[in-house]
């Protein structure tokens, strides 16, 4: 599978980033080993030559990383693969384990460049602020999404590059954070790339210039699908307090993941912004919980589907469901008035009057988003600021869930200015934020 902590039936173009903690440093050592030929995405838009990790070379860059579970550990080892003049410098999680594990898995595996000493190992709810404290340049942000908003802000304000994980908030204050901190990167030429590696990814990117040289024709109308089996759930430990046990277990907290739709459903959602040219200005949704229904999986929907309006009488329709023993798919479609176009990881295709299919190299899009990072902030590539453009997909997803969750249209700019706040100001040991399952009509 190509998406990280999913059940995507399809193959994995890298299992390391998803699954480092879980299955052990030998995968990783094998992934970080494996010869890559990587071709920089931004070709396509004009930017410099494309060029492969050992070519990538130019001033050292010291990378800090915040959230040290699977995916920070995962995008460490990218970071280290896009070029040889990177190395990790400091570390940083809530849970001591994580971070030992990293650490570990790092100075095993990471060829001399991932040692982080003992010191610039950082640990709590605070340990971002440790992390940003230090000399590196460039931060990776991959705690669960919840924090998301605050850490971005305080690594723009820190003077950080940044790489972070999507999705990049889980409420609309946490949007209007994220959209507040893009602009001041923006001021500051701090570059900034998030984690939609299909943004990155040449097939998609080959795609995507298709349609805007008209092979399709006008896009009219779309549909994607996340449509998947469970993912993991930790069971509490009573040696933690109850908050801690959430964010072990965050998947299932809405204040933490912003749902399914949100924190994995985004990928699709984005791509159909993308192809529209823009986020949707009104939705309609339905969503609930059928096969999940267990105190361990929290208050969040097990399936969603949802309607949405883009402008000019233009429409989407979006599915996501993580129900056991069901089909499974994963894509995007675009339809146009001259043809329709089929995406998902590894393929792209456009049927109609144009008719072509994608047979290039695909080099791996996790590596590649963080090859970009990195040549932009040496100044070998173009300036680069995604904030806003995901904090916009981020906030589709999320107006989705709300719709879903009360049964009640939305407009976007209604959910935009929607004071919704879900994340605590200063977490730390102690309660968990309490949620209750959504019943539309009856919140």
């Amino acid at each position: 599978m190509t998406d990280r902590n999913s059940a995507d039936p399809r193959p994995s173009v890298d299992p390391a980033r998803r699954s480092f903690i879980g299955s052990g440093s030998a995968l990783v050592a094998a992934a970080f080993a494996a010869p890559l030929v990587l071709t920089r995405s931004r070709a396509l838009a004009g930017a410099p030559p494309a060029k492969s990790p050992s070519e990538s070379k130019g001033k050292l860059l010291k990378i800090g990383v915040i959230g040290c579970g699977g995916r920070g550990t995962g995008a460490a080892f990218d970071a280290l693969k896009a070029s040889p003049d990177c190395r990790i410098v400091a570390l940083g999680d809530v849970f001591a384990d994580r971070v030992n594990a990293a650490a570990e898995g790092l100075a095993k595996n990471g060829k001399g460049r991932g040692d982080v000493p003992a010191s610039a190992r950082f640990v709590g709810f605070d340990a971002y602020r440790k992390v940003l404290a230090t000399d590196c340049d460039l931060v990776i942000l991959a705690t669960a999404p919840g924090f998301r908003p605050s850490h971005f802000a305080a690594a723009v304000d820190a003077g950080k590059h940044v790489f972070f994980e999507k999705p990049v908030a889980v409420d609309p204050s946490g949007i209007r954070t994220v959209l507040d901190a893009a602009a001041k990167a923006a001021e500051r030429k701090l570059c900034v790339v998030t984690g939609t590696q299909r943004r990155h990814e040449r097939c998609y990117l080959e795609a995507m210039a298709k349609i805007q040289d008209g092979a399709i024709g006008r896009p009219i109308s779309a549909r994607c699908y996340w449509n998947q089996g469970g993912l993991w759930s930790k069971e509490p430990d009573p040696k933690l307090s109850e908050i801690e046990n959430q964010v072990r277990n965050w998947l299932y907290s809405t204040w933490l993941s912003g749902d399914h739709i949100v924190e994995q459903h985004v990928h699709n959602i984005d791509v159909i912004n993308w192809a529209m040219g823009g986020h949707p200005v009104r939705c309609t949704a339905i969503g609930g919980r059928q096969a999940r229904t267990q105190p361990i999986y929290g208050a969040i929907n097990d399936h969603f589907g949802i309607h949405f309006d883009y402008s000019d009488d233009r429409f989407g329709a979006s599915m996501s469901r993580q129900q056991d023993n069901t089909d499974g798919r994963v894509e995007e479609i675009v339809y146009g008035t001259e043809g329709t176009l089929i995406t998902s990881s590894g393929r792209a295709e456009i049927r109609g009057k144009n008719a072509w299919t994608f047979a290039g190299e695909n080099p791996n899009p996790y590596v590649v988003e963080h090859i970009d990072l990195q040549e932009a902030v040496r100044g070998n590539a173009p300036y680069i600021n995604e904030g806003k453009r995901i904090a916009e997909s981020t906030m589709t997803a999320i107006m989705g869930r709300m719709a879903a969750y009360t049964g009640k249209d939305l407009d976007w700019d209604a959910a935009m200015a929607d004071p919704m706040d879900l994340v605590p100001k200063d977490p730390k040991p102690g309660p968990g934020v309490k949620e209750s399952v959504h019943i539309p009509g009856q919140v």
